[in-house]
Formats: C-alpha cells, structure tokens, sequence
C-alpha cells in the first residue's frame, strides 16, 4: 500500500517537496492546501491531488499517513501538532520555529501520539555536505583547522503578505538562511563558542569556536537582484575541501587537485554524486514512517541548540 502524502502551503519550496514525493513509486501525493488557490492551479499538469483552500477541511476529509508542512515559519509548529493528535505523522521544513519552547511542543506530541516528527534540515541529506561532516568525524584529512560558510542572496520580494521580511513571523536571515549552515556545525560539531559576531536582521557575520578550530559563517539577504549561493571551504591538516555551490573539490597537501563528483572516483570509494537533498530527507522520513522508526537524524537537542546560538549571536554587539 502507498504512503498517503499530503502538502500544506504550495508557496516557493513547495516544488521541490512535490517534485520529490511524485518521484516515489510507493508515495501517493493525495493533497494539497494553501488559501490561494492560484498557488496549487500551478500543478494542475503535474498532479492530481485534491486542493483544498481550509485545512480542517482537508484533514476531515482525507486519509492521510503524512503531511508534508511548507508554509511560513511562525505556522509550523500549530498545524504539526494538530495533524499528530489527529494521528498524521509530520514532517515539516526549516525551522522549527522561532521560539525554544515550541521544539519542546512538537516532540511531546509526536511521543504522546506515537507518530514520526522531523524538521528537514535540508543539508544533512546533502551529497557535499554528507562527505564534509564523514571527513571531520572520520579524520580521512587530519583535524579540522579553520573554514567558512557562506549563504547569500536577494531578499524576498515575493511571499504571501510579505510574511519573509517580517522578523517576527520569519526570523528573517538567521532563521531563514543562516540556520543551514549553523545547524550543519550543530549537528557535526555540537554547539559552537561565539568568538565575533557582526550582524543585522538582513545579514550575520558569525566567527564560531570548536576548540583551536575557528569556522565563519556568512549569511545576508541583499537589497539587489544577487544570485544565491551557497558555499564552503574547509582547511584541514591535510587538505582544504572546497565547494562552491556546483561541485565539490578536495586541494590536498601533495599539491594534487581531486573533483568529488567526477564519477571516475567510484572506484576510490569517494565519489559524491550531485543527488537532490530535498528527495535524499523525504525518502528517509518516508522510510522511517514505513519501518514505524522514529526519525533520528533529527534531534530536538540540536534544534534547541540552533534557537540558542541563534538567539546569543543576535543578543551579542
């Protein structure tokens, strides 16, 4: 029997959750809600999942096994809860939420109902991101010395109510972009030290301690049409892994340059191949609602400790 999806909130990253769902043979994408019917008329030609503009309306009349949550930040934790105690399992996307408390919330209620919960911190399924975080815990290229992330692009100019450029409903930059990169060293490292910090509600500038390692982390939203990207360098004692948003390169200290997603590599058992991380987390979430697993890869420790670090960067001067 296939896996009955449904999706609330069809806005910007709704495609590639549907995209992914579409392209598992055992999930049936039964529905989709959003309050703007325009916003689900886009799929007519891709899907056939029934629309709903009332969300009650879709959990009274639907059998759901899972529901999919991509709508505003400040929403995800009210209608997760709601589907688990209406026996739903829930994943929903980044962030959790703007506040501590709600992490406490969602996981109390996903252990109440004995449904699966997982927030899709997208880059932990991610190919380069999965190599970097084998390559600090494995040691594969000496200790971590220094690196530095970057997210950056052009501020929403386009969101229901104009919802992102509002603090208090989105967290802005550090809930919307930075959280990636700081929830990748949260969950890779642990929580960080803050050693610098220079920021706005539009850009952060962080300089995180691990130890003698030092990793700084850029994130903003320009008032210019900015192409995103997202990047990392890496130093370790011998080698420096760089991606630059298409592929991932390792620089090593015989001064010989390796491309990781070549697929010569395969043979050397280090080949990172340019898969889709939104599909890599569904499929494993689906999996685990299949196998009745609770979703691991995703601890509420670690989501606390997002809000946390967050929340100190932005009291910091």
């Amino acid at each position: 029997m296939k896996l009955r999806v449904a999706e609330v909130g069809m806005g910007g990253i709704s495609a590639v959750h549907v995209d992914a769902w579409t392209r598992m043979e055992d999930v049936e994408l039964v529905a989709i809600c959003d309050i703007r019917p325009e916003m689900m008329d886009r799929y007519d030609s891709k899907i056939t999942a029934r629309k709903y503009t009332d969300f009650d309306e879709m959990l009274a009349n639907e059998q759901i096994d899972i529901l999919d949550i991509t709508l505003p930040t400040y929403l995800h934790v009210d209608f997760a809860v709601k589907a688990m105690e209406k026996g739903i399992h829930v994943v929903s996307e980044k962030p959790i939420a703007l506040h501590r408390e709600d992490v406490a919330r969602a996981y109390e209620t996903a252990e109440k109902n004995g449904k699966c919960f997982m927030i899709a911190q997208v880059l932990r399924w991610w190919p380069e991101y999965v190599y970097l975080k084998d390559s600090i815990d494995t040691g594969r290229y000496g200790k971590l010395v220094s690196g530095t992330m970057t997210r950056i692009g052009a501020i929403p100019v386009r969101s229901w109510d104009n919802w992102m450029q509002d603090a208090e409903r989105s967290g802005m930059v550090p809930f919307d972009l930075h959280i990636h990169d700081l929830d990748f060293l949260v969950y890779t490292l642990g929580k960080p030290e803050i050693e610098h910090v220079f920021h706005g509600m539009d850009y952060v500038h962080a300089i995180y301690k691990y130890g003698d390692a030092r990793v700084a982390c850029e994130a903003a939203w320009f008032h210019a049409p900015v192409q995103f990207s997202a990047t990392y360098r890496m130093q370790f004692e011998h080698a420096v892994l760089e991606f630059n948003g298409a592929g991932l390169k390792i620089y090593k200290e015989d001064w010989t340059t390796q491309d990781m997603n070549t697929a010569s590599n395969i043979e050397e058992g280090c080949y990172v191949p340019q898969s889709d991380g939104y599909y890599n987390e569904l499929r494993y979430f689906a999996d685990c609602v299949k196998a009745g697993t609770f979703p691991e890869k995703v601890k509420p420790h670690e989501l606390e400790a997002v809000i946390d670090t967050i929340k100190e960067v932005y009291a910091s001067k």
